[in-house]
């Protein structure tokens, strides 16, 4: 079955840090470009980092630039995003993107309060 299965989220205080996983099965991402996206409450989903297929480009959002890294590791079929110096503006649904291929991960909660 086709899957995007994110993980790592949670409940974080302001400063610290996540990184979240997006495991990919039944399918091979290494051909495609991936990208995380998120939704807080009542907000539109907004582009958070995009990664080429061999990883040698990234971009980022502007309010998340320097802070947040995204990698990926096609061996394992896995993508990341490795997030810090949180803020409570960082709250949201995180989801997984398979660009082209055109396929969600369901999302995972990141909830940054002290």
């Amino acid at each position: 079955q086709v899957q995007l299965a994110e993980s790592g989220g949670g409940l974080v205080q302001p400063g610290g840090s996540l990184r979240l996983s997006c495991a990919a099965s039944g399918f091979t991402i290494s051909r495609k470009a991936m990208s995380w996206y998120r939704q807080a409450p009542a907000k539109e989903r907004e582009l958070v980092a995009t990664i080429t297929s061999d990883g040698g480009s990234t971009n980022y959002g502007d309010s998340v630039k320097g802070r947040f890294t995204i990698s990926r590791d096609n061996a394992k079929n896995t993508v990341y995003l490795q997030m810090n110096n949180l803020t409570p503006e960082d709250t949201a649904v995180y989801y997984c993107y398979a660009r082209l291929y055109g396929f969600w991960g369901q999302g995972i909660q990141v909830t940054v309060s002290s």
